[in-house]
């Protein structure tokens, strides 16, 4: 079997970063952890150093320069070391029942054609399955709040009937999954252009246009204790910029939005944007 790493990408969130590297140490299934700091603003680089060892390597960015391109330097500091191997990324704010979990997750290569797996993520309650792929026309009746907030699950989600008879997902949760470092080389890697959000998705587009397949294995599963990582250090009016750039991105190179739709994408962040400047204004912040 083929060797396995794992990536934690960490920004200013060093004790849940501490914990789950010290978690999975013990795992025999796993040969190497790199841990990210992606240019962290306070001590994580300082408490996260004292997890170095053989096993455990830290790599400081030299940037923040989003969460794509510190899965990249996890990356190919893997393949540098393992080589042909099986790369796990994870969010710092997971938790591993035990390494079974990770031995089942990696079956899901025995699978023809399957280059990215995901288990089943618990979190606030709800089991995430990953998601479908949308056109533009129905990203943008999701970029209306009133319709997003009625309609986005039934246009997103998939039918939990639908896992009765499949495992295949367009879309996987980008809080934890594992990929064969080959694919991910041979699609040049994730696209760096996002700062943050649309990872997933573009992930998606890029393997489908390999013919490579994505797949959530309903035996294997982690919990994620959601949004620890970004909404400890980022505010609401930065993550819907955020959010909304690499909406704009997504759209027009990887989704074939055309003018009149990318035109409605900007004018929905423009008016989103000025919304949430007036809250931020009579609230006094």
């Amino acid at each position: 079997m083929k060797k396995v790493g794992l990536i934690i990408v960490n920004y200013n969130d060093s004790e849940n970063t501490f914990n789950l590297a010290k978690s999975v140490e013990k795992y025999k299934v796993i040969n190497k952890i790199v841990v990210v700091d992606n240019k962290s603003t306070d001590d994580s680089l300082k408490k996260l150093q004292e997890l170095e060892n053989r096993k455990i390597h830290i790599i400081e960015s030299d940037l923040n320069r989003g969460y794509s391109s510190a899965i990249n330097l996890g990356a190919k500091y893997l393949e540098e070391k393992l080589k042909d191997c099986y790369i796990i990324v994870s969010n710092t704010d997971i938790e591993i029942k035990d390494e079974e979990q990770i031995k089942t997750l990696l079956t899901s290569f025995d699978e023809p054609n399957v280059a990215a797996a995901m288990p089943k993520v618990y979190e606030n309650g709800l089991v995430k399955y990953g998601w479908k792929l949308t056109s533009p026309d129905t990203d943008l009746l999701m970029s209306i709040p009133l319709i997003s907030r009625l309609y986005k699950n039934n246009l997103k989600n998939y039918d939990p009937l639908y896992f009765e008879y499949s495992n295949l997902v367009d879309v996987i949760y980008g809080c934890f999954f594992v990929i064969d470092s080959n694919v991910l080389k041979d699609i040049g890697y994730m696209d760096e252009n996002t700062f943050l959000y649309y990872e997933e998705n573009i992930l998606a587009r890029k393997l489908k246009s390999v013919n490579k397949l994505s797949v959530i294995n309903k035996e294997a599963e982690v919990t994620h204790i959601h949004n620890v990582s970004i909404g400890n250090s980022v505010t609401r009016l930065n993550k819907f910029k955020f959010y909304k750039k690499s909406q704009l991105y997504y759209e027009k190179n990887y989704n074939n939005a055309n003018e009149l739709q990318m035109f409605l994408f900007e004018t929905f962040y423009y008016f989103g944007l000025i919304g949430l400047k007036v809250i931020k204004f009579l609230k006094g912040e």
